[in-house]
């Protein structure tokens, strides 16, 4: 390696070089180890580097000094090269994941034959388990397996920054540095471990003046792809607690981030565990009271591991009332439970009774604070006999009403007993012709199980009248 410092490249190179606005982002934030080269007569020119454990703008005795250093310090063991013209920002020929210096130099030396501009970079491994996304104003989009870039297609999650923020520090104990996204653009990626020039959990990818800012608020609707990777139940409460909600004291055991813990002590050492799916599947996967090896649960409930993203541990609350809540047609909302826990109320095999009103109260009450501060929500609730707590949480409201679960015309109806249990229900349900509607023959109650599971079917769905 020779002589460090500041390359005069800085200094007369125009402003619109991605590798002069990546060397300048590098003086305050961590960015992903690269070396950059300016096109010549002679092959590829350095002009820009930051390694790890190097002084900034450090320089090599020749290309290949450079791409094996860079090699080196990747924790990957690959190299990315990115090209593009001097005065247009646009990129150029991208190629990724090049595992060896030979084929690096190969492709420096043809992009610089053509007359391009060069960044080499160590190449970052999206699907680790971290999210990448785009800080703007007081939204934050995000998602894991991709690049920043992202953004642009479906399956981000959007949170207002200060979520954000507490989501990202719950899940990863680190956060990036959003402050600047007040009066800017971010581009940022967050890794379960070190990366980069400067080696923290946090690398910034681009750092841009914004054009204009959304007018929107950010809009938590799940599922998305975050709440996929981790589960949905554990994102709908990650996503309370963000919000500042009671939630009980919930460890997330999940099959591709570190277990995080997050929420509120509920003063019982009892522990339920719950099975966390993907997207919901009202009622399919189980629930228990008490402590089960949450690995070989995972396992029994999901042998394809495709189905079940986590398991949730959860600290027990003294249930004096349990039950669920929605809203409907008219935008009311329905409150319905049991004493004790709700978990029969849930699988339409115990009827709601009459709440006490100091329950009904507190339960409105929580629902009044999840309607301004997350918007239209379905949950299941537990009073303990001073206040309600959330223990389940998902966005959308309904078009059920007394007599309809479901509101819609069919060629004809198929009876359900609900004494058959869910599992019956589930297995009418796909196996349903199409233009069939379901008629539900027993008491049951609007936010159950079996409520659930043909709202989110979509299938004409009425109570008998029996």
């Amino acid at each position: 390696m020779g002589a460090s410092g500041n390359s005069p490249a800085s200094e007369r190179a125009s402003p619109f070089r991605k590798d002069v606005s990546l060397d300048r982002l590098a003086d305050r934030f961590n960015v992903a180890q690269f070396v950059s080269f300016a096109p010549s007569p002679k092959g590829p020119v350095q002009q820009f580097s930051r390694l790890a454990d190097a002084s900034p703008n450090s320089r090599f005795a020749s290309p290949a000094d450079a791409v094996r250093a860079l090699f080196q310090k990747s924790a990957e063991g690959s190299v990315n090269v990115r090209s593009f013209d001097e005065e247009r920002p646009q990129s150029r020929e991208f190629i990724y994941g090049l595992q060896t210096t030979d084929d690096v130099l190969s492709a420096l030396a043809r992009l610089s034959a053509e007359g391009l501009f060069m960044i080499a970079n160590e190449t970052i491994d999206v699907s680790d388990g971290g999210v990448s996304g785009v800080a703007m104003g007081e939204i934050v989009e995000f998602g894991p397996d991709t690049t920043p870039r992202g953004v642009e297609k479906s399956g981000f999650a959007t949170l207002p920054r200060d979520w954000a923020e507490t989501v990202f520090s719950t899940v990863y104990g680190a956060s990036p540095d959003f402050d600047f996204a007040t009066r800017s653009r971010i581009e940022f990626s967050l890794h379960p471990k070190a990366r980069g020039y400067r080696q923290t959990p946090v690398l910034y990818w681009e750092l841009g003046e914004a054009e204009a800012f959304p007018a929107r608020l950010a809009d938590a609707r799940w599922p998305n792809d975050f709440s996929r990777m981790i589960g949905d139940k554990a994102y709908g409460l990650l996503v309370a607690h963000a919000a500042g909600m009671p939630v009980p004291r919930t460890t997330v055991i999940g099959r591709r981030v570190a277990p995080f813990t997050f929420g509120e002590p509920t003063g019982s050492n009892e522990i339920w565990l719950r099975t966390c799916p993907t997207e919901q599947q009202p009622g399919k996967f189980s629930t228990f009271r008490g402590w089960k090896d949450p690995f070989l649960l995972m396992s029994q409930e999901d042998s394809e591991h495709k189905a079940v993203a986590s398991v949730l541990s959860q600290s027990g609350i003294p249930a004096a009332w349990s039950g669920a809540a929605i809203e409907v047609a008219d935008g009311s909302v329905v409150i319905e439970g049991v004493k004790g826990t709700g978990d029969k109320l849930m699988l339409g095999a115990a009827q709601p009774a009459d709440l006490p009103p100091h329950v009904k109260a507190a339960v409105l009450a929580l629902h009044r604070l999840l309607r301004n501060r997350v918007g239209d929500v379905r949950f299941e609730w537990v009073f303990d006999g001073h206040k309600a707590w959330l223990v389940q949480l998902h966005r959308g409201g309904t078009r059920s009403s007394a007599s309809v679960v479901v509101p819609g015309d069919a060629s004809h109806w198929v009876t359900f007993r609900t004494a058959d249990g869910l599992e019956v229900l589930r297995k009418l349900v796909n196996d349903l012709p199409t233009g069939a509607g379901i008629v539900i023959d027993g008491p049951v109650g609007l936010t159950s199980h079996i409520a659930d599971l043909v709202r989110k079917a979509g299938i004409p769905t009425r109570f008998g009248t029996g």
